[in-house]
């Protein structure tokens, strides 16, 4: 599925991005909260992934929407997630929890899009002051990468372990 992106610049289509979500929130498995959540997120090369929120018996292992959509991103290619949309069970915009605006971060950075209740917001503005490669870094750890979608195309390489 694509929108049709061409590069950074082109307008981001967020009526389409929040009607995919919308549409995969309708696939959501959801018994126990009867919480629903659907996300659509536009990858730099005009690619559209999506996720719905999975719930489990076992409270702490369900996993929300933003969680399948970043599967689903490396699952397909790999790549950077530009703007991302995420609906509650009404269409409308929900802001991410805590765990998933860390993974947005790791998979499209500080200028990553994301449509709020208050309007398109950056990821540096919904998750200041972020923990990222950059911070192992500085403390020894992994490396910080400057191109982290190259780790990602040197993984494809390597085909299915």
């Amino acid at each position: 599925m694509s929108l049709g992106i061409k590069g950074a610049d082109d307008p981001i289509d967020w009526a389409s991005l929040t009607r995919y979500a919308t549409e995969v929130m309708g696939r959501a498995y959801a018994p126990y909260s009867n919480y629903k959540v659907g996300v659509a997120g536009l990858v730099d090369d005009g690619r559209v992934v999506l996720g719905c929120n999975v719930e489990n018996a076992a409270y702490g292992v369900a996993l929300c929407a933003e969680c399948g959509m970043v599967s689903a991103l490396h699952a397909t290619g790999g790549g950077r997630l530009i703007a991302v949309a995420c609906v509650d069970a009404q269409g409308r915009p929900l802001m991410p929890c805590g765990r998933c605006r860390q993974l947005l971060w790791e998979n499209g950075g500080p200028d990553l899009q994301l449509q709020t209740a208050s309007g398109i917001r950056t990821m540096r503005e919904v998750l200041p002051d972020a923990f990222d490669a950059t911070d192992l870094a500085a403390t020894g750890g992994a490396p910080a990468d400057d191109d982290p979608a190259a780790a990602d195309d040197a993984d494809a390489e390597d085909g299915p372990a």
